[in-house]
């Protein structure tokens, strides 16, 4: 059940200044549901049952089921759930050392059955030991995250596979996928299936990426790299990689390095990516189908990524979409109705907000925002797609930057330039703004800051900023 509605000043807790003073719930209305009373309610895995209700896993080791009259316990005794999906006619949450299927074989509303789904990668007790996921592809082969142990494992040879993404067969065989990652909490798929990883500042981090997770892919996280030299392994790299050059230096010099096909960066897009689900609803939760949505963990909201393939690569733009939440954003699901829902916890870092654990709800209001729908490269620059036909265009500035390959904590902008924009052209229906660059560059994040903007019937421009991660021109 869904209380009073939350909304605050989108202004308030906004990612990057540049945005416009209006209030989120003129779009987005944010609605806070009931928990159950004394009951830590840290949601770190959601689900959707058939019948519309959703499953939602606590990170202390329990499911609980909503109802009529609210949520009802439905599973208890597992170890850190980070992850929930139903498939199949079960659910499957995500432990440490497996992914177990759950099901309630009597029809009484609480499970009674646990079997292990997958398995194969082990726990030593080292803290940062995490799993997330599971996802499921089209042929129901099921994907897990792993989180690197941070350091030596307590128990020497009892984890494998670690900072990798692992695939299990409906057989329940293991295979590992690909490597490299530090703390990947965020899994999902895109429109089309594919699988995409988000990942954690830190070492060989310098800001949040998100990876789209192919057979034999390395990410560039050193910790995952013994794992590599096993025979089973599909990632072929160097036992030893450069530290201290650039991103852009690497995509040349690393065998087998594969980039981020988006960039977040650092606070101007959050600090902690987190969470991912894909808008299938056709256009019920606003003009933005198709498109991934992400969660962020210490400012408390949801972003917004935009993915195209050139090359035959993925690579793409993120945006600023919701912030304002009670606190942490950790998982995301949607609803039939098109709705967002996000599973909140503030366990292990502080974020924005008054309360340490709590379930949202993000519902369109039907009412559509000016913002840039999609932004795409071109031959010459990029193409620019709005949400509402706009009257005019003034001036638009940006610059170009890459980060630093390195065991380092994080990471700088480096070699930042201001963009050559040599020419703009709005379309006649005002929907579509050409932009040529004369200064284009493989392996640097193009940033964009838009004026401001109104549409033809007079509504202002939401968010200013937008980010493309430019790997490939063509």
């Amino acid at each position: 059940m869904v209380k009073a509605i939350f909304s605050l000043p989108f202004s308030i807790f906004s990612f990057q200044c540049l945005c416009a003073p209006l209030l989120a719930d003129d779009y987005y209305r944010i609605e806070t549901y009931n928990l159950p009373t004394g009951v830590n309610f840290e949601a770190s895995g959601l689900a959707v049952m058939p019948n519309g209700k959703i499953a939602v896993a606590l990170r202390k080791g329990e499911v609980w089921v909503e109802g009529e009259k609210g949520f009802k316990l439905y599973a208890s005794g597992l170890h850190e759930i980070l992850g929930l999906a139903f498939h199949d006619g079960a659910l499957y949450a995500t432990q440490r050392a497996e992914v177990t299927k759950i099901r309630d074989t009597d029809g009484d509303g609480t499970a009674d059955e646990y079997l292990t789904a997958a398995a194969g990668w082990g726990v030593s007790g080292a803290y940062h030991e995490y799993a997330y996921g599971p996802v499921f592809d089209a042929t129901g082969h099921l994907y897990t995250s792993l989180n690197c142990s941070m350091g030596k494992p307590m128990v020497k040879g009892d984890t494998l596979w670690r900072g990798w993404v692992v695939r299990t067969s409906p057989e329940g065989k293991l295979e590992p996928w690909c490597a490299g990652f530090r703390s990947p909490c965020g899994i999902g798929t895109n429109f089309e299936g594919d699988v995409f990883v988000s990942d954690q500042q830190g070492n060989w981090m310098p800001t949040t990426p998100i990876f789209h997770a192919k057979k034999g892919a390395y990410f560039s996280h050193a910790d995952s790299i013994p794992d590599t030299m096993r025979p089973d392994s599909p990632v072929k790299i160097n036992a030893k990689q450069p530290d201290g050059i650039t991103v852009a230096e690497a995509m040349k010099k690393v065998p087998g390095y594969c980039p981020p096909a988006v960039w977040l960066p650092y606070v101007k897009m959050g600090q902690s990516g987190t969470g991912i689900v894909c808008d299938h609803s056709g256009g019920k939760f606003g003009p933005f189908e198709k498109q991934l949505f992400m969660g962020e963990f210490v400012l408390s909201g949801v972003n917004r990524v935009f993915l195209e393939k050139v090359g035959g690569e993925y690579q793409g733009a993120c945006f600023p979409f919701i912030d304002g939440l009670q606190c942490a954003a950790l998982a995301l699901t949607t609803l039939l109705d098109g709705s967002l829902v996000v599973g909140e916890s503030n366990r292990g870092w502080n974020s924005k907000g008054n309360r340490p654990f709590g379930l949202q709800k993000i519902v369109w209001t039907k009412k559509t925002p000016l913002d840039v729908q999609k932004l795409e490269l071109t031959e010459t620059g990029f193409r620019f797609t709005f949400t509402l036909p706009v009257e005019k265009v003034g001036e638009l500035t940006g610059q170009s930057y890459t980060y630093p390959f390195q065991s380092k904590y994080g990471g700088e902008e480096l070699d930042a330039k201001p963009l050559q924009i040599t020419a703009t052209k709005l379309s006649e229906d005002g929907l579509s703004l050409e932009v040529t660059i004369a200064n284009l560059r493989e392996g640097y994040v193009h940033e964009f800051e838009l004026p401001q903007l109104k549409a033809k019937d007079g509504t202002p421009l939401w968010h200013r900023m937008a980010y493309y991660t430019l790997n490939r021109l063509k």
